[in-house]
């Protein structure tokens, strides 16, 4: 049984795990919810999110906790199902007592469980759902550890354009979710504004299994394009390229931090090389001391490396909030909530955090990763020039 389908075993038979290095008196712990869709169509980012999620918690118990207080997790699994992430969100409101929550990689999960945590005033962190609209949509209670999909689409459009030198594009959009048309928009608006030329434009659905009719278009286009933009979710890019190489289609393939998953390697294989995707880090080899040194513990504690930086992400969400408790002083959610807002300077793995005054969203630094010969590359890394609004 592979690692991925183990956890979720786990997940259905038990719905969450309590941590074995959480204390057992309540009142000497205080309690954090961790909520991720570690089974469904999200299940390549947030099961490895979840690990990474344990990790902060465990280094900052052994380190002393907070406030005196060792962390005691309250984990759920969304299922990728809005239905089952209201549930999850109400149990750890109500049953749990949460002070705070981390989690939800995907913008769609996210406002499934805005309505609660916006109503009960519990501060959530979201590590990894880039929707630039996610803070007016949810409210004043969610904070996003993670750029805005606009910024990287704005990174990948200049990337696209100055870089590889690229002047027309042919689009797909997945039109199944928020994230997806969001950021096939917003890469139209950036590549168009950087004198960039969209050709023809197409769409699928989340959970298609073939791209015949899309592909069959894609090649009788005149004039040929110079790359194909695919705004896809995890579990599709990897069939997607597979489909497109077997087909004869050897165009680069340009995408978002969506692509950052194994899937894309597992199914795509040879058919993943030329594919570019903008992303939060990189993960790979020559990178920075705190990079290697999170590789290192995440090894050493799940033997296997990180396996997307979404792994990196869930690690900053949980220390952040840490340090805003910390930093409160409290454990009142209200107090909580104020101290992230005042977050200056917060040294992550995946960039540093800040927010401005009545910003929600920290500027950070896009990276962008090239697939050579199997293998994850760092093209590059930007802070775009142009931005669209969101």
């Amino acid at each position: 049984m592979r690692r991925r389908d183990l956890v979720a075993a786990v997940i259905l038979a038990a719905g969450f795990w309590p941590l074995p290095f959480a204390p057992a008196h309540a009142a000497d712990t205080i309690k954090l919810g961790i909520l991720y869709n570690v089974t469904g169509n999200q299940a390549s980012l947030d099961g490895p999110s979840l690990n990474g999620a344990k990790l902060a918690a465990k280094e900052i118990n052994a380190a002393g906790g907070v406030l005196g207080k060792q962390l005691e997790l309250a984990i759920y699994d969304g299922k990728s199902d809005a239905s089952a992430i209201t549930t999850a969100t109400s149990q750890l409101i109500n049953s749990d007592k949460v002070v705070a929550i981390v989690g939800l990689n995907d913008t769609d999960a996210v406002l499934a469980a805005a309505p609660q945590f916006e109503k009960a005033g519990i501060p959530f962190i979201t590590p990894g759902a880039t929707s630039p609209k996610l803070p007016s949509q949810a409210g004043k209670e969610l904070f996003l550890a993670c750029f805005g999909d606009n910024v990287q689409a704005g990174a990948g459009a200049e990337y696209a354009l100055k870089t590889l030198k690229f002047k027309t594009a042919y689009l797909w959009t997945d039109t199944s979710a928020e994230y997806t048309t969001l950021l096939s928009a917003y890469f139209t608006k950036a590549f168009q504004h950087g004198g960039g030329k969209i050709l023809a434009k197409d769409s699928y659905k989340t959970g298609d299994k073939s791209f015949t009719a899309q592909i069959t278009k894609l090649k009788a286009s005149r004039p040929k394009p110079d790359f194909l933009y695919v705004a896809a979710n995890p579990d599709d890019i990897g069939l997607v390229v597979k489909q497109l190489r077997q087909a004869g289609v050897k165009l680069p393939v340009f995408g978002g931090d969506g692509y950052d998953t194994p899937l894309l390697l597992d199914v795509g294989g040879e058919a993943a090389n030329n594919v570019y995707f903008t992303t939060h880090s990189f993960l790979g080899e020559n990178t920075t001391a705190p990079i290697k040194a999170f590789k290192a513990a995440y090894k050493a504690a799940y033997h296997t490396d990180p396996e997307n930086v979404f792994v990196a992400l869930a690690y900053d969400g949980v220390r952040l909030m840490a340090d805003a408790i910390k930093r409160a002083g409290s454990t009142d959610p209200e107090k909580i909530r104020e101290a992230l807002a005042a977050t200056k300077g917060f040294p992550g793995i995946t960039g540093t955090i800040s927010y401005a005054p009545g910003k929600a969203i920290p500027d950070k630094t896009v990276t962008i990763i090239h697939v050579k010969d199997k293998m994850l590359t760092l093209g590059g890394e930007l802070t775009p020039a142009y931005v669209p609004d969101p």
